[in-house]
């Protein structure tokens, strides 16, 4: 199998009040480290003040003081200032956010073997999750409706 040293990264950022994330948030993020789902590569704050001044806060010098002192990040800066800045105009007046840079290590042997087997994946689409549940639900729906409709029939 051909090794690659990542996988798919996924770049998410995660909006909170104040200028640091809430430690639930954190530990959701750390719940998927920890079990091997995902890696965690970058970690940047950007904070917007009510005025619209963005700040960028680089965090690793500060691990301990943003709770990831017992994560490594393994890819630090690999989000680059252009995607921060890009984000950042997503980020509230008055509030804060997290640039995280996610790989996501289940898919690493996927692209491995793919590779491997001359496979080449040409496009890939996330469509997010609450798009997906709407989708599924409506279909749910849709489909007990029709049930109800056929059994009324009988």
């Amino acid at each position: 199998m051909a090794e690659f040293r990542y996988g798919p990264v996924e770049l998410f950022v995660i909006g909170f009040e104040g200028e640091r994330p809430d430690p639930s948030v954190l530990s959701a993020l750390f719940d998927l480290v920890e079990s091997g789902t995902v890696r965690l590569l970058d970690f940047v704050i950007v904070s917007k003040s009510e005025s619209g001044d963005v700040e960028i806060i680089e965090i690793e010098e500060e691990l301990d003081e943003y709770g990831l002192g017992n994560y490594e990040l393994a890819a630090l800066g690999i989000t680059g200032e252009e995607d921060i800045v890009g984000f950042a105009e997503h980020v509230p007046a008055g509030s804060s956010a997290a640039v995280v840079a996610i790989e996501l290590a289940f898919v690493r042997e996927l692209a491995g073997r793919l590779a491997e087997t001359g496979g080449i994946v040409l496009t890939s689409e996330r469509i997010p999750a609450p798009v997906v549940n709407a989708v599924a639900d409506l279909a749910d729906a849709e489909l007990e409706a029709a049930v109800a409709e056929a059994a009324a029939e009988d």
